[in-house]
């Protein structure tokens, strides 16, 4: 197990990165998207919907493999690493799911809250930052960190675009070793892992916005 466990801890390792930084894109993307799906703009209504409609509606796999081998070809010519195709491609793609819960979640924050906000004549951006903003994320964590441990799983698909994720790595020794048996399972743990990493981190996440909105009540 000794000479197994550096390289499916490199892969883990990659698996992590681009967890990391699809999430942050996703979660980003989520609330643009969301905002924009019910902004009273029809151009940018649709163009929300558009994003939304057509990641939720196709396949991931196919979504990166026209990032990583379509873009470069003409007309686009335009070229990235696996490493960037994996972020951009995962956080697209469940950024469009995630759009829809937080749409869900801003629209579940009670109107008597816009309502104080505007009576105090509190501008737009900052009632959403302040007021708006931490209520909705606060709802949007449960269904949010589904989500979020869904994006870790379908890292695994990167490796076919090269990217030496856990997945790839896994496969390489495998094919190597023929210790298919004690691979597959460190992966399924390590993968196991980083989804209980997740799933604390946003629990930890919600009892902080929770003791946050407790004590801007009691205020």
């Amino acid at each position: 197990m000794g000479d197994l466990l550096p390289l499916l801890l490199q892969g883990a390792w990659v698996t992590v990165q681009v967890t990391f930084w699809g999430s942050l894109l996703a979660i980003v993307t989520a609330i643009l998207a969301a905002l924009g799906r019910m902004s009273h703009i029809r151009a940018v209504r649709w163009l929300a919907i558009s994003y939304i409609e057509i990641f939720r509606g196709t396949s991931l796999l196919v979504q990166l493999f026209w990032l990583y081998f379509v873009l470069p070809m003409p007309p686009f010519n335009f070229e990235m690493s696996a490493y960037g195709v994996a972020i951009i491609g995962l956080g697209l793609h469940i950024g469009a799911y995630g759009a829809e819960v937080m749409r869900g979640a801003i629209r579940s924050v009670n109107k008597g809250q816009y309502e104080a906000c505007i009576a105090l004549n509190m501008p737009p951006t900052t009632r959403f930052y302040r007021i708006i903003l931490p209520q909705a994320l606060l709802a949007a964590i449960p269904p949010g960190t589904n989500l979020l441990i869904e994006l870790l799983k379908n890292t695994s698909l990167v490796s076919l675009i090269t990217l030496s994720d856990l997945a790839f790595r896994a496969r390489q020794l495998d094919q190597a070793t023929f210790e298919t048996l004690k691979i597959f399972t460190l992966a399924l743990v390590m993968y196991f892992v980083l989804a209980q990493v997740i799933n604390v981190a946003m629990r930890y996440l919600e009892r902080r916005l929770s003791s946050g909105r407790m004590r801007g009540g009691l205020q």
